[in-house]
């Protein structure tokens, strides 16, 4: 599991490093974990995981087209309950969970390719799941 305390209303932090990490601790305390997948899940319903660059232009990219495709305060009916349906709707956009191969003992991510969390009706503590399947 990954604890992140995000800070904005909406953001994009690149988590990469930890999920590496969480594979290499793993690796060391079950006797090895050279290749299989690794599954990234997020336990909230107003977040989302993606694998793509971790550009900050891009990531400014990304958050203003959620916001253009689905923007808050159009009419939605949870908006009566939570006032959040925006970040749950752009969280089915996005999905809540990303896999990645495993060769080697490392995470097989192309030259850019880095695990995005994106958080969506922040600031909040979140967490990620993280599970590690050996072929």
């Amino acid at each position: 599991m990954i604890e992140i305390d995000t800070k904005r209303r909406m953001e994009i932090i690149d988590i990469t490093d930890e999920v590496e990490s969480k594979l290499k601790d793993n690796a060391s305390h079950e006797g090895g974990f050279s290749s299989g997948l690794c599954l990234v899940y997020s336990m909230h319903t107003t977040t989302g995981l993606i694998v793509n660059e971790a550009d900050g232009a891009l990531i400014e990219d990304i958050l203003d087209i959620l916001e253009k495709i689905v923007p808050k305060g159009a009419g939605y009916q949870h908006d009566r309950s939570d006032g959040n349906a925006h970040a749950h709707l752009r969280a089915t956009l996005i999905g809540n969970s990303a896999i990645v191969p495993v060769q080697a003992g490392r995470l097989a991510l192309g030259t850019w390719q880095r695990i995005l969390f994106v958080e969506l009706d922040g600031p909040r503590k979140r967490n990620v799941f993280i599970q590690f399947i050996e072929q």
